[in-house]
């Protein structure tokens, strides 16, 4: 039977993906009100109390972590990918924050939030982007840290608007925003010259492939609540339906792994793409059916993520170490080679 000191050692930042799929799904539920009524309102509220119980124990849990396994922090903050997932922590932070502006209202609490999240994304972002400029090649910009880990501190950013320009921050809403716009297609383009120089990153991590969804759906959203044109968010959308419909095909390699919590790089995607949907449908006709398909879609990739989360728990592999590391298909095929 594991320790649970030893099960700790891999509660890495990555679990933090369960508060943003679950937070995101509560803000796509709410963007359904003027179609559903209260009960998309019911459905929003009990998402977001779940976000905010899993991230208190998660922040819980986390510290315990540091206090008994420091070793396995330091660990992870210094490997070249996951290093990435702190964003994960301020990330979810903005995202209950918004949840909570969105379903009460603006307060002062929900300003404290928001400026923590706000703040320590920004910390994350500059933190992540100076490793880029050591010395030391294995911590910097390399091949096996251009993986789409790197868009979780774009995606924090371009989040600020959403509950910033409410709680009466939008002028520094609007200067982050504009970080993430800035680095969202930077590390889109270092993640295809990646795939064109060494192959596609190790299949673990091909369920945050789907990362790539998140910016435009996000940027979409959050111009339209700096007060920008449609037209803008019109095409941060077809952006992310491209990126949707590319990452696609991917499903079944994903699906042919065995379940891990980076399965749940999935389900925050899908809702911020449901949610975007849902927010230009009320200025289409002809994208309501779509936008419910995209909600019932989010809805129960989440669903499953925790159905299977909750097993797996169970069978005590969640917390467990992963796998040997499975290299990308570039490198595989070199070594095979002659």
């Amino acid at each position: 039977m594991v320790h649970p000191s030893d099960a700790l050692k891999h509660l890495s930042f990555n679990w933090f993906a369960i508060v943003m799929s679950v937070a995101g799904l509560s803000l796509a539920w709410l963007q359904a009100m003027p179609v559903l009524g209260d009960a998309a309102a019911g459905v929003a509220l009990a998402l977001a109390a779940v976000a905010a119980l899993a991230f208190v124990a998660l922040a819980v849990l986390s510290w315990i972590r540091w206090q008994v396994q420091p070793e396995a922090v330091a660990a992870e903050l210094a490997h070249p990918a996951r290093h990435a997932f702190l964003g994960a922590v301020s990330v979810s932070l903005l995202l209950l924050a918004t949840a909570g502006v969105s379903l009460f209202g603006t307060s002062a609490a929900l300003a404290v939030l928001w400026w923590a999240g706000s703040l320590m994304q920004l910390g994350v972002t500059l933190w992540v982007m100076g490793r880029w400029l050591r010395a030391d090649p294995e911590q910097g910009l390399n091949g096996a840290a251009l993986t789409p880990v790197l868009f979780i501190p774009v995606v924090g950013n371009v989040l600020a608007p959403l509950a910033g320009v409410p709680l009466g921050a939008g002028g520094w809403a609007a200067a982050q925003f504009g970080i993430g716009v800035l680095l969202w297609p930077v590390v889109l383009a270092l993640l295809l010259a990646r795939i064109a120089t060494q192959g596609l990153w190790p299949e673990r991590l091909l369920p945050a492939t789907f990362i790539a969804v998140t910016p435009p759906a996000l940027v979409g959203s959050g111009a339209l609540q700096l007060g920008a044109s449609p037209v803008l968010a019109w095409m941060a959308w077809g952006v992310a339906l491209l990126m949707l419909l590319w990452c696609a095909p991917l499903m079944r390699r994903i699906l042919a792994q065995p379940f891990s919590i980076g399965f749940w790089a999935l389900g925050f995607p899908l809702a911020a793409f449901a949610a975007l949907t849902l927010r230009l449908a009320f200025l289409s006709d002809g994208l309501q059916a779509l936008a419910m398909v995209a909600l019932a879609l989010a809805s129960l990739v989440v669903a499953l993520l925790a159905m299977a989360s909750w097993k797996t728990w169970r069978q005590g592999a969640l917390l467990a170490p992963e796998p040997a590391p499975v290299r990308s298909i570039t490198a595989s095929r070199g070594d095979r080679a002659p």
